[in-house]
């Protein structure tokens, strides 16, 4: 793998999982196999168990554009891509300065993440029980 650009902005949970898979880590009980430090598959688990899980390439790629007219940062939408909140709640300390610059559109943003982003498979097979 190259570096083009260092530093070139937050990274989403995707891309970390990603890479730690082009490097090796997989759910291999023995773990022998791969050169992947111990703490990486630990990042690896958490990841796999997270929203991050189930989401793509695609699914960011449409979210970003989507919500362009809300002219949010680069890193809040990080944020958002990464923990994926699905309240107004949740939202809120993940934005700058909320009220003023989304008002009533913040359920619009709400709505928008809960329709792009999948429900991470443990609140799913929570809500089929």
């Amino acid at each position: 793998m190259k570096i083009l650009k260092e530093n070139a902005g937050p990274l989403t949970n995707l891309e970390v999982l990603d890479f730690l898979r082009s490097r090796g880590a997989a759910k291999d009980p023995t773990r022998v196999l791969a050169p992947v430090a111990p703490s990486e598959f630990k990042v690896y688990d958490y990841l796999t168990q997270s929203a991050t899980s189930n989401q793509t390439r695609e699914s960011i790629t449409e979210f970003v554009a989507k919500c362009k007219p809300y002219k949010l940062t680069k890193s809040e939408i990080a944020n958002i891509i990464n923990i994926r909140p699905s309240s107004s709640v949740e939202i809120d300390p993940l934005i700058e300065n909320l009220d003023s610059r989304l008002g009533e559109s913040v359920e619009e943003l709400v709505e928008l993440v809960v329709q792009v982003f999948p429900p991470p498979s443990e609140q799913s097979s929570k809500s089929d029980e």
